[in-house]
Order: structure tokens, then C-alpha cells, then sequence
């Protein structure tokens, strides 16, 4: 409806019963393939070709429900069924089975399959030497797939303490490094802090801050290849103290006589913190100076007189201009001159980003600011500080200074960086921050999470609430229908159709998200009165404040109102009101206009050629007189030109446009031209020879009413629709929606008396003191002036006056919230997430607001989510960013929060919606049965998909809807376009606007998906786990360690470690696990030995099966290479292994496969890797490359691309820790096969000394 409608496709005829229909695989013509018939031709292209193996029909028409196809198996052999002719796996050795597709009973003749193969084209059995199979051990593949999943994760966390430098008092709060970060040495420190006196006597710097000075000062001192001074990157997560370093990075500079210096942060307020950091360190004579407080005028003139100290200013000054078109940023750069070697701080240097972006996106002006900056003052000393410095990889494009791309590096330019960390997957991140640290040009420490307690917590809707969302979504669905029926009476000129569901899908959004906010709004007050109960206080974190709608709401209504706004309703009346289209409404006043004044009017007009005939008529008389030279034929082309401009154009007097002559009506009366289309009412037939315009006629009664009954029509049309309008308008106005969140939870936890707000709006509505009704109030008073009113509202909170603080990102930027041990209000904080950010920049900085130095006790974090599929939508964006954030900037993707659950916005997110979306449009069977059906029951799958279908059509994924009629009858057919086919974001978005219970039938099909398509990906070896943990019983290092490469501007190195290692389990350790589980009482009936079912070059493969944490998941034990990360079902376990009953023959087989384990793989003797294979290989080597890797990721990634095995392709990045002395190494996995080629390619080799 209101959509552009497809040519219907030709009809296909109806199949004959019992016959299937099938697309064709070169011409993909529909075929109907007749019963019974298994192999055809395509009569079209001609093409030989079978019915696929699930479509082959058994004993007459009824179909034989068959397994999926899993593809070519190289350890087994391809055999043709002899009936169906499906190609089948067949393990070696197995003579007598089933077929999986028809069920027909098979025997394999071994002396008929040389004669087989050869006549198909192969001299011999496939993946099969004339000898013993090599990989042909059905437990030697599931222990490659476990072998290439890595091991286990181990500890995230390592307390820090800085490990080359002994200055300084220790930090006052415990500080942590990620263990993948601290198995990486910074250089060696050479720098002498000329404070260091000062600092002694102050204590005003811990450790680790002086640490952060020196490196940065070290670093300062080199430069890059191409000239610019070498930047530095300050890290350290929330709280940490990088205000106070920034300040002793200052004063160690102004005794260098560097005494002017750039602060840019985020906001204003930030001034004061400044201010304070630089006199806590004792830089009290060192000034600071807002810029946003300054004329634009030269700052060194005499008029601002400022010669010296910290210019402070914010990200949004950088990209400002006055009204004459001065720069802030000219400005700067004329105060520093270009020989500046001072410091520039990037503080919050994550506003920059996006200075890369996306295709099609722009770059940002801050971020191209930023970069102009630098570029300019290539002596500056560049630091860049920030928590969440990187989110994503290419938001580092402004990091211009670390010398990761560029000049002498082996990335030419930042996309090439970029290119291969988007190659490397997230195990590339990680390296790049142990990296950044090997250089001595970062540090990241982050306070501790002991004591800190996360908790996500589900807040279901209340069932009012429930009725609520259920009827918005209906009314949603409703209106998008309206829309789109008004829109299908609009003349088709009419341009604002896309503006019309740019602003629907964006309102329909913010709508949901302002509902889901207010169903959280009672769990987060129950949880906020439960904390105060305690004696501990309150922050609740939120992102929109809702004040756009209650200024429109107080405009339109007056300061005093009945109650709270509701955010959700004013909303849906903007859109109505100022988008609802409506045809033109007619002119009433020109029916009274009088006809013979009209036509005096129009005689009185100059009969005239058009503009465009005169203009050209004008500019050939001008060329002819300025060239006296033309021959004839130019005057007579001219001549001819002119007079045919005279005869084709001709003005229409009513729309003043210009017109072919043949086109306009011609009046034989008074000469007069027109469009027919502007006559009222239109002329809708053929333009005669002869015509008389209305004017010109007599007024007749019969012109007067067929005008009349025009203009009527066209009003009845108007009025007609804006009833329509005023009734969904009323319809909106009746709806029960909920208050503005913000307001409403102020409201309920005690009004401002006792909630102290720190957000960006400028007034708020109050409950009047009877109780009745509410107002609009400032929030500043004659007291406190408006852009000091949240660091005085954060004053009453930290005094304890008021013991909830409501923050939003807008206002508490950079704001320190924590149980402050200098603050009167020490209780313990529990920070409520009510909307959770949109970026995990954001998140980290939202949490950082409470978990700070210095602090009595560590907050309490409780993640609020309603239980809407839809609603995680947001949690997904969030999740995304933060498993990035931890891998890039903290070395280890499980530093921050764990929200990894709610990431659907990944590859298999992308791939896991194409795969439902082709089943639910019944274009691919689905993958999983469908929550809520059976497998048994196929008409539950069809009924699911039917309800699917019909939720994505009213929300606008399906689109081109047609109803079918025939055999499809009461059938949904439509389309989804090819760029919402991987559209997560857009999934999950609109997801939020249907009723609950489809909601979530539909986000828990797309979970199980996902699922599935993760669970594969890891038995496949494919999936991207980031660091894997080598565990064994004994990891040595071999040798000493050699190094490949140094780089010149740091002295650090990449080196090549080798380790021997002993993955497997003693009988005595195995026995001992299996009897304390005994002792325990937990023993399943399956817990015990087993044995594989069939023998392998004469001998079983023995292992320890005891049930996991879920039931009917087994843990797996093997001799060689110990406890195995993936679970086993139990059928899996039943069909390829049994219990042995006898301990002794378990004990037997056991110690004989620990023994042949030492010297071998499972493969046997004559693998055709030889001593390169690893596969189930007890005693192994193993390779490392270590410390710097970016310099000599070209060669690595070449080497690797040469290997066997398709996990071995992968860069891997591993960490072990060695067992005789506690050694932590962090570094690429280098398979045996491909460490000789390494060392070829890279440019010298040598030992290094102890």
C-alpha cells in the first residue's frame, strides 16, 4: 500500500500431487519434478542434474523426514548409496550400514573400490594412501577440534606495580593490569624527573603516576621518521588519577622551561578540577586559562596579555569561530608559534574519534581539528589520555603521533593498519595495546574491580505496563498503515514521502526506548529505597533527559499542569501533527473573485514571446553585430534559430512558466495561454483547433456550478483527512502511555529536596506542595547561576544533603561521584544503569563516575534490562563496542564489564539474521525449531512463520506485501532488501514496536541461530576467542630465547620463544579426580572410563567422562592432552565411546596411550606430517613469538598463509605461563611447520644473551 508495486513473476503451474518443484541450478527456472523421477534435464538450459538427497521420495509418496547434509568429510570416504544415490561419508573400515537418506541397507565390497574410483576419474581411495589411513581416526579429529578451540581462560587480572622504577609512595587504592598487558615489559626508563625532590617531600604523586611522567618524557624525547615528535598515550581507566599526572606532566615541563601548554577536555566545568590537580602537585604559580572566557584577538596581545601557562579548553572551542569567521584553532596556533615544543593534552581524547569513518559516513570536524593541530605544531609534545582512548580500531586514525602507521613502519598508511587489525580479528586488538606498552608510548592501569559487585538485573513489565506496550504497538502498526493510505491520496508531486518514515522509523525508536526506560522506572525506585534502607546511597545513570518534549509540552500547555508530561505521548503528537500529509487545501476566496475583472486583467496583459525566445532573440543580434564577418549561413541559421524560439515558446499567464506553444491552450477570443492543469477547473480533454477561456465565455450558471462542485470536492477531500487527522489525534491523547521517566522517578523518591540532578537541562516540572498538579521550575536560582548548578548539586550529594544523584551523560562528565574518603558522605554507592549508553565509551565513563582513587568502598553496579528481545538492541551497540574497547585499550577483551551476551552486532549476529530472515520467507528450511513448535509438529513451524512473517511486515522489514490467492491462499508474499538482510541494528530497533510475546519469540529464534552458527564455528576451528590460555602440567622454556628484529626508535624487540610442554594426565591424577567425585556424592550413572568403539592402528582411545554443569554435558579427560574445554553431549558420548566396566583394563589402556602419546600424534607413525603433527601429541613444542609484533606482521601472516591445517592459517595470540618459574609470555602461536619460514623472511636472527 502506498509502495510502487512489482511485476507480478510468471506463473508457475500447479505440481502434480506427490511430484516437488525445484529451482534449477544454472538457469534457476522453477521445475516440477514428476514422482518418482530422481534424476532430469532442465528443459530450458539443458542442464543434467538429481533431486536433492532430502527430496528423494521412499516407499511412494510419503516423504522421509532426512538429516541435514554436512558436507565433503576428507577423513572418510565418499561413497555413492546405491539406491538414492546420495553421496555418503563413509569411516575406513566400516563394511556394513544404513543409508542416513533413504534407510537402504548397504555393504561395502573393499576389493570393488580401487575398480570404483578409478572409473570416476581417481587412481585411489580419496584422503586414503595404498598403506594405513593417516587421518582416518574418528577421536583424532574431535581432539584437533579441541585442540583448535585453546585452552581455557584463565586470571584476567594482575595486581600493578610499576616493574622498572622504585619512585614514589604506592597508590592509595589497589590498581590492576590485565594479565595479557603485564606479560609485557616496558623499556627500560632512562629519564630524570627534575621534580622528583618536590614530589618526595609532597607525596602528591603515587608510583604509578610518576611512572606515567617519566615514560611520557622519555617518549617526548624521540621523534618519528617523518620528523614529528613521538607521542605518548595515557590509558588509564576511570578514576585512576590521570588528572593529577596530566598536572605533574605540566610542571616537569614548565621547569624545562616549556611554560605554555594546551589542555582540551570535554567540558568547562572541568576548569576548576584543573585548577585543583595542578595545586595539589604544587604548579599553584602555573596559570590556567578558559579559553571559552577570552576574546578572539591574539592572546599574547596586550589587550588578554596572556604569555604563559595552561590555555583550558573543550573539544567543541577547538571547532569554534566568532562571527567575523576568527578560529579558535588560528588562534591557539598564532599563541604557540610554529617552533612550539610544548605539551598538548588530549583529555578525553575519545571525542575525536570518527575522524576515519565508516562508508558513506563524514569525518568529524573535531576529530579533523584535532589532527590540523598537530600536523601544524609537529614539535608539540603530544600526550593523548582517555579511559576509553580507543573504542574500535578506527577511531585511533587521530593517534597520528604513536607511529603505529606511516614512515619506517610496515603499514603506509592508517588504512593499512586498519586493514590488517580487521584481518587479525580480536586476538590483533590485544596485540596492538602489549605493543603500544613493548615501545614505552602507553600505560593502563585501572582501579581494582574488588569489592565491586556487578549485577544485571530483569525487570519485568508490571502487567498495566504490559497493557500498555501491547497497545502501543498495536497503535504503531495502526498508524503505519494510515500513514501510508494518506500518502497514497497526495498528488505524486508531492516530495516529503521519504522525510515522512525517516522521521516515523526515528520517532518510533525513541518512543520504545522512552517506554522501555519507564518500565524499569519501578524496579529502579524499589532498588533505590532498598540501598537507602541499607545506608548506602544512590546514583542512577541515564542518557536522555526528555527535555526537548517537556519545553514543547510547557509551551503549548503553560507552566502548570495537571500532571508529569508523558514523554511518549508528546512525541507521537509531534509527529502527527507536523507530519500527517494532508492534500492541498483549495483557495475559497477565488470563487468569489469576479470573472469580468479577471478578464479585464488578462486583456490587459502585453501578448508577448516567452523570456527564453526573447533572451535568444536578443543574444543572436548581439553576435551578429559583434561579428560583421558572418557568412550567409550563419545569419540564416541565426534567423531561422530566433524565429523558431518565436513559434515554440510561448508564458502560460495564470503560472507565469514557460511552455511549448503545442502544449498551452490557445483563447481565440483574447489570445490568451495557459496550461489546461491551470484552469479551474482543469481542462481534461484534448487541446482543440478552437477554445474560449472561461473569462471569455458568459457567465453561464453551468460554468459557476461545475467550478463550484470542483473546489467543493477538493475541500470535502481536505476536510475529510484532517478529520482523520484530529480523530488519531484524540485516539493518542486517550492513550495510557507513561511520564517522563526522569521526572517521574525524582517524584517518587522525595522530589529535589532530595535527589540532586547532574544533567544538562535547564528546568524540570514539580510536584506543587498540596500535591495537585505540577510546575515548571529553572533548575538555577538567583544563588547559583545555570552552568554552576550541577557542581552544586554534586556538592550536596557528597556532603550527604541529598543521598540519590540522578547523572546524565550530559552532566557529569569527567564528575567524581565515588565514597570519597575526604567527602562527609562516605556510604557505600549503588549505581542503577536505568538506560544503558549507546556506546561503550560512554558506559565506561558512566561507571567510572562512581569506582574512583580514594575511595572507602567500592560501589555496588546493577545493570537494569525489561525483559523485551528488543530491548537488548541497546545493550548489543554497548557490548560491541566494550569487547573492543577491553581487547584495544586494556590488552584483554574481559577487562570491562561483561556484557559479551548481549553483542549481536557481530559477524555470526549478521549471519545468524540472513539465515532466519531466509527462513521465515520460506526461502531455506530454519535452522532450529522455532521456541514455542515442535519438530514433530510441522503446522506449529508453519503457523510461527506465518505470525513472523506478518510481525516484520508491521514493522516494515517485509515490504511489497501481496496477498496470494490459489494453492498459496491467505499467504503473505513481500521482499526484504538486501541491505536489511545483515542489518542487526535495525532488526533489533524495530523489534521494540512489537507486542511483547512475538517480540520475543522472535528474538529467542535469532539467539538459538546464533547460537548454533558460534557453537560451529568453534568445532570447526573458525571462531575468533581472542587470547587462548595454554594449560599443562609442565611448560619449560627451551633454550634461550632469539631475537628477530629491534626496533631503532625504542630498542624493543621481537624475540622467538620455544617451550617444551606436557599436556597429559597420569592414570594416579585421572583415578584421583574420578574418586573424589565419587566421594562427593555427585556421580552420575554415565560418569566413568571409557573406551573408543572401534580400534585405531590396533589400539582404543581411553578417556574420563564426568557430567559437567548442565545436565547431559559431559567434561572429557584424555590421557594425552588432559581436561578438554568443550563439553560432550551425552549421545555423542554413547554413540562413539563405551564405559569400560573393568578398572584394571581402564587403567591398562590408559597408562599404554600416556606412554605412545610422548613420541607420536594419534594419526600413528606414518602421518604424513610427520614430527609436525600436534594432534593429541602429549610431549610437544611449541613457539612463541614475543614483544613487538606489528613491525613483522607482513612476514608472519605470509608464513602462516603457507600452512597445512586451516586453524594454523589463523593468527592466534596465546599465553602461557611457564611452571618451574612463574615466566608470563603473550604472543603470536608459530606452528612448528612454519617457524623456518619465519626466520627466513625476517631480516636477522641471533641468541640473545641472559
Amino acid at each position: 500500500m502506498g509502495h510502487t508495486s512489482v511485476p507480478a513473476a510468471p506463473s508457475v503451474p500447479p505440481p502434480l500431487p506427490g511430484s516437488c518443484q525445484v529451482r534449477c541450478a544454472r538457469c534457476h527456472e522453477i521445475l516440477t519434478v514428476a514422482p518418482g523421477i530422481t534424476e532430469f534435464s532442465c528443459p530450458k538450459c539443458q542442464l543434467p542434474q538429481m533431486l536433492p538427497p532430502e527430496l528423494m521420495l521412499t516407499g511412494g509418496a510419503t516423504r522421509r523426514q532426512t538429516p541435514p547434509a554436512q558436507g565433503i568429510d576428507p577423513t572418510k570416504i565418499q561413497l555413492p548409496c546405491a539406491r538414492c544415490k546420495a553421496i555418503l561419508n563413509v569411516p575406513h573400515g566400516l563394511t556394513r550400514f544404513n543409508c542416513p537418506q533413504c534407510g537402504v541397507d548397504l555393504a561395502v565390497d573393499l576389493s570393488k573400490l580401487h575398480q570404483y574410483f578409478s572409473s570416476v576419474g581417481s587412481s585411489s581411495i580419496p584422503g586414503v594412501p595404498q598403506d594405513l589411513p593417516e587421518e582416518t581416526n574418528e577421536v583424532a579429529v574431535d581432539v584437533e577440534r579441541e585442540e583448535d578451540e585453546g585452552g581455557a581462560v584463565g586470571e584476567t587480572f594482575i595486581d600493578y606495580r610499576p616493574p622498572k622504577l622504585s619512585l614514589g609512595d604506592p597508590h592509595p587504592d589497589p590498581v590492576v593490569e590485565t594479565s595479557s598487558l603485564s606479560a609485557v615489559q616496558p623499556p627500560e626508563p632512562t629519564y630524570h624527573l627534575k621534580i622528583m625532590d618536590e614530589l618526595e617531600k609532597s607525596k602528591s604523586l603515587s608510583c604509578l603516576q610518576i611512572e606515567t611522567i617519566v615514560y611520557a618524557c622519555q617518549r617526548h624525547l624521540q621523534h618519528l621518521q617523518n620528523g614529528a615528535r613521538a607521542g605518548f598515550f595515557i590509558g588509564d581507566g576511570a578514576g585512576v588519577g590521570k588528572g593529577r599526572t596530566i598536572a605533574g606532566l605540566i610542571w616537569e615541563n614548565w621547569h624545562h622551561r616549556n611554560q605554555k601548554a594546551l589542555w582540551i577536555s570535554v567540558g568547562s566545568d572541568l576548569k576548576f578540577d584543573a585548577r585543583r590537580d595542578l595545586d595539589d602537585v604544587g604548579a599553584a604559580s602555573v596559570e590556567v586559562h578558559a579559553l571559552n572566557k577570552l576574546p578572539y584577538s591574539k592572546l599574547d596581545s596586550k589587550a588578554v596579555g596572556i604569555k604563559d601557562g595552561v590555555v583550558f579548553l573543550t573539544y567543541n572551542s577547538l571547532i569554534a569561530s566568532s562571527e567575523k569567521g576568527r578560529s579558535r584553532l588560528q588562534q591557539l596556533l598564532q599563541w604557540c608559534g610554529s617552533d612550539f615544543d610544548g605539551l598538548i593534552v588530549f583529555d578525553e581524547c575519545h571525542k575525536a574519534k570518527n575522524l576515519i569513518p565508516e562508508a558513506g559516513g563524514q569525518a568529524t570536524r573535531t576529530g579533523e581539528s584535532v589532527l590540523e593541530i598537530q600536523a601544524r605544531l609537529p614539535e608539540a609534545r603530544v600526550v593523548y589520555c582517555s579511559a576509553t582512548g580507543a573504542s574500535e580500531p578506527r577511531n585511533m586514525g587521530y593517534m597520528v603521533r604513536l607511529g603505529l602507521w606511516g614512515d619506517g613502519t610496515c603499514f603506509p598508511r592508517f588504512h593499512d593498519f586498519l586493514g590488517a587489525l580487521d584481518k587479525g580479528g580480536v586476538g590483533a586488538l590485544e596485540l596492538v595495546a602489549m605493543d603500544m606498552k613493548a615501545r614505552g608510548m602507553y600505560v593502563c592501569r585501572t582501579l581494582s574491580y574488588k569489592g565491586a559487585e556487578f549485577e544485571v538485573i530483569e525487570a519485568p513489565l508490571e502487567e498495566k505496563m504490559m497493557d500498555m506496550y501491547k497497545k502501543a504497538a498495536e497503535f504503531w502498526a495502526e498508524l503505519r498503515v494510515e500513514l501510508l493510505s494518506a500518502s497514497a491520496f497526495l498528488p505524486d508531486e508531492k516530495p516529503n514521502s521519504s522525510q515522512l518514515w525517516r522521521l516515523y522509523w526515528a520517532s518510533h525508536q525513541r518512543f520504545f526506548r522512552h517506554m522501555c526506560m519507564s518500565a524499569k522506572v519501578p524496579a529502579a525506585v524499589r532498588l533505590a529505597k532498598q540501598a537507602l534502607a541499607e545506608n548506602k546511597c544512590v546514583v542512577i545513570g541515564l542518557q536522555s533527559t526528555g527535555e526537548a518534549r517537556t519545553e514543547e509540552a510547557v509551551t503549548k500547555y503553560g507552566l502548570e499542569l495537571d500532571d508529569f508530561i508523558s514523554g511518549p505521548r508528546e512525541l507521537l503528537l509531534k509527529l502527527v501533527e507536523d507530519n500527517y500529509p494532508l492534500p492541498p487545501k483549495p483557495d475559497i476566496s477565488r470563487r468569489d473573485q469576479n470573472v469580468k475583472e479577471l478578464h479585464r486583467k488578462r486583456h490587459s496583459a502585453t501578448q508577448d514571446i516567452s523570456y527564453k525566445g526573447r533572451a535568444r532573440k536578443a543574444l543572436k543580434w548581439k553576435a551578429e553585430n559583434d561579428d560583421c564577418e558572418s557568412d550567409d549561413e550563419s545569419l540564416t541559421d541565426s534567423a531561422h534559430e530566433s524565429s523558431e524560439s518565436d513559434e515554440e515558446f510561448r508564458m502560460c499567464e495564470i503560472c507565469n512558466s514557460e511552455e511549448e506553444k503545442k502544449l498551452l491552450l490557445r483563447c481565440s477570443c483574447c489570445g490568451q495561454q495557459v496550461h489546461p492543469a491551470c484552469l479551474v477547473p482543469p481542462w481534461m480533454d484534448l487541446i482543440p483547433d478552437e477554445w474560449s477561456c472561461y473569462s471569455c465565455k458568459e457567465k453561464t450558471d453551468e460554468y459557476l456550478q461545475a467550478r463550484d462542485a470542483y473546489i467543493a470536492e477538493l475541500l470535502k477531500r481536505y476536510e475529510a483527512a484532517n478529520e482523520r487527522k484530529l480523530k488519531i489525534l484524540d485516539i493518542i491523547k486517550s492513550l495510557d502511555l507513561p511520564n517522563n521517566p526522569l521526572d517521574d522517578i525524582i517524584d517518587q523518591l522525595g522530589g529535589p529536596e532530595n535527589v540532586a540532578e547532574m544533567t544538562g537541562r535547564k528546568g524540570m516540572l514539580v510536584r506543587v506542595s498540596g500535591g495537585k498538579g505540577v510546575v515548571y521550575q529553572a533548575r538555577n536560582t538567583k544563588e547559583v547561576a545555570l552552568e554552576m548548578v550541577n557542581m552544586h548539586e554534586k556538592k550536596l550529594f557528597m556532603d550527604g544533603d541529598k543521598l540519590v544523584a540522578i547523572i546524565s551523560e550530559a552532566g557529569s562528565a569527567g564528575v567524581s561521584l565515588q565514597a570519597d574518603k575526604r567527602a562527609l558522605n562516605q556510604r557505600r554507592r549503588v549505581h542503577l544503569t536505568l538506560e544503558l549508553p549507546w556506546s561503550a565509551d560512554r558506559a565506561i565513563q558512566q561507571f567510572g563516575r562512581t569506582h574512583r582513587s580514594n575511595q572507602a568502598s567500592a560501589p555496588e553496579y546493577r545493570l537494569l534490562f525489561t525483559n523485551l528481545g528488543g530491548e537488548r538492541r541497546f545493550a548489543s551497540i554497548v557490548a560491541k563496542r566494550l569487547e573492543s574497547l577491553g581487547a584495544l585499550t586494556q590488552g584483554d577483551r574481559r577487562a570491562g564489564p561483561s556484557l559479551s551476551a548481549y553483542n549481536y552486532d557481530s559477524y555470526y549476529g549478521k549471519k545468524a539474521l540472513w539465515t532466519m530472515y531466509r527462513g521465515i520467507m520460506e526461502q531455506d528450511i530454519l535452522a532450529v525449531v522455532p521456541p514455542g513448535c515442535s519438530s514433530d509438529n510441522l503446522s506449529s513451524i508453519q503457523e510461527f512463520i506465518i505470525k513472523a512473517k506478518a510481525a516484520l511486515v508491521s514493522v516494515g522489514i517485509v515490504r511489497d506485501t501481496i496477498l496470494c490467492n490459489g494453492k498459496d491462499g491467505n499467504k503473505l508474499s513481500g521482499r526484504i532488501v538486501d541491505s536489511d538482510m545483515h542489518d542487526v541494528g535495525r532488526f533489533l530497533n524495530r523489534l521494540l514496536g512489537l507486542p511483547p510475546d512475538i517480540q520475543n519469540r522472535l528474538f529467542e529464534l535469532f539467539i538459538n541461530i546464533l547460537e548454533l552458527l558460534v557453537h560451529n564455528a568453534r568445532r570447526e576451528g573458525q571462531f575468533d576467542s581472542g587470547i587462548v590460555d595454554i594449560k599443562a602440567n609442565i611448560i619449560e622454556q627451551q633454550g634461550s630465547p632469539k631475537t628477530v628484529h629491534v626496533d631503532n626508535l625504542s630498542g624493543a624487540s621481537t624475540v622467538l620463544f620455544t617451550f617444551t610442554v606436557d599436556r597429559g594426565i597420569t592414570w594416579e591424577f585421572a583415578k584421583d579426580v574420578f574418586d573424589e567425585r565419587q566421594k562427593d556424592g555427585h556421580v552420575s550413572t554415565n560418569d566413568g572410563f571409557y573406551e573408543s568403539r572401534r580400534e585405531w592402528i590396533g589400539r582404543r582411545h581411553y578417556m574420563l567422562a564426568l557430567e559437567g554443569t548442565l545436565a547431559g554435558m559431559y567434561k572429557i579427560f584424555r590421557p594425552a592432552v588432559g581436561e578438554v574445554l568443550r563439553e560432550m553431549p551425552l549421545a555423542e558420548l554413547k554413540s562413539k565411546y563405551r564405559k569400560v566396566s573393568s578398572i584394571e583394563k581402564a587403567n591398562k589402556g590408559w597408562v599404554e596411550e600416556y606412554e605412545v602419546s610422548a613420541e607420536q600424534c594419534m594419526h600413528g607413525p606414518k602421518c604424513k606430517l610427520g614430527s609436525y603433527c600436534t594432534v593429541g601429541r602429549r610431549l610437544q613444542e611449541i613457539n612463541i613469538l614475543g614483544g613487538l609484533i606489528l613491525p613483522v606482521w607482513g612476514t608472519i601472516e605470509k608464513a602462516l598463509s603457507k600452512q597445512a591445517r586451516q586453524s594454523h592459517k589463523r593468527i592466534r595470540v596465546v599465553r602461557l605461563e611457564t611452571t618451574d618459574d612463574n615466566q608470563r609470555i603473550v604472543g603470536l602461536l608459530i606452528p612448528i611447520a612454519a617457524v623456518e619460514s619465519v626466520l627466513q623472511d625476517l631480516s636477522w636472527v641471533h641468541d640473545v644473551e641472559d
